[in-house]
């Protein structure tokens, strides 16, 4: 498994972090499996949300009940909790970030965050009350690093004009056919082309400047939850070949070689999973290994639709 050291700090993670927003249904025997394996791979980092399971904390609270980590365990398990996301609003409220914390760590069954995002931008954030809140969770030991999720360079450098602490990560959608992140800058300065349009305000190169790790979610999505392209061949035929041709030359799945596309990038983007199936994890943990050249990388950036001038 492909780590990255995470910007000035000390620590190190996986390339692939394992999403647990899917466990809810799922009983103890099989959530410990499925961590088990994510361990054996080399992951290291699982990342939840307060709102991850039809009732708020319900995937958390399956965690806690499922695994049970010895302090040693718990040491080099990074765990990842969001906040933010209400009943159609958002609250980076000081109250709202605090109380939650404590049922996300309640529910955990954990004394501490590794690490907490602020779960898609509030329109209404007051950078003040999120500095009273991370300020309050670092002093007492609840939370060690903190991020954002979908936040664009103008909302993290609002939150840093009061917050003191690092924000060390944000978590983006992102897969080869959902990657304007990277493609908009392909095609910059081009008249007529909707790839030119900035969707993110170079979020890519700002995070690379500032030392913030990118967390993409959804990376086998076509678009905003519009299906697996791995596979569709009658929506990406030309991409699927090509993922098949590099599956075979590396010996790995279609799904890996996805993986693949975007731990190659040098911004060090982490790939966040949402499978609940331990051998999709081990092909994906494989993919995260293999460092496709720049032919390659560009072939399947082409197969997918977007353009190289």
């Amino acid at each position: 498994m492909k780590t990255y050291k995470v910007p000035h700090s000390d620590s190190e993670v996986s390339s692939v972090v394992l999403g647990l927003m899917r466990i809810a249904q799922m009983d103890n025997s099989e959530i410990r499996a499925l961590f088990d394996t994510a361990r054996e791979a080399g992951i290291t980092v699982f990342d939840h949300a307060d709102i991850y399971g039809g009732a708020r904390h319900r995937c958390e609270e399956r965690f806690g009940e499922a695994v049970t980590l010895t302090p040693s365990e718990r040491e080099s398990t990074v765990i990842q909790s969001k906040v933010g996301i209400r009943h159609g609003w958002f609250d980076f409220s000081r109250d709202h970030i605090l109380k939650t914390v404590d049922e996300s760590l309640a529910a955990l069954k954990t004394d501490y965050l590794d690490v907490l995002l602020l779960h898609r931008p509030d329109a209404l954030v007051e950078p003040e009350e999120v500095a009273k809140a991370f300020d309050t969770l670092e002093a007492s030991g609840k939370v060690r690093q903190f991020g954002v999720s979908n936040h664009t360079p103008g909302q993290i450098e609002l939150l840093k004009s009061a917050v003191k602490q690092p924000l060390r990560y944000n978590q983006v959608q992102l897969s080869i056919t959902h990657a304007n992140l990277i493609a908009q800058g392909v095609a910059a300065n081009m008249d007529g082309s909707d790839q030119s349009i900035s969707r993110d305000i170079g979020l890519l190169d700002y995070s690379r400047l500032n030392g913030m790790m990118l967390q993409a979610w959804s990376p086998f999505q076509k678009g905003f939850f519009d299906g697996v392209f791995v596979g569709d061949r009658e929506s990406h035929p030309e991409l699927n070949d090509e993922l098949d041709r590099l599956a075979k030359a590396y010996g790995v799945t279609p799904t890996g070689i996805a993986v693949a596309w975007v731990t190659r990038h040098p911004a060090n983007i982490q790939v966040v999973l949402g499978t609940t199936k331990p051998q999709r994890v081990r092909e994906c943990a494989a993919g995260s290994d293999i460092n496709l050249t720049r032919e390659e990388w560009y072939s399947l950036f082409r197969a997918a639709g977007h353009i190289v001038p």
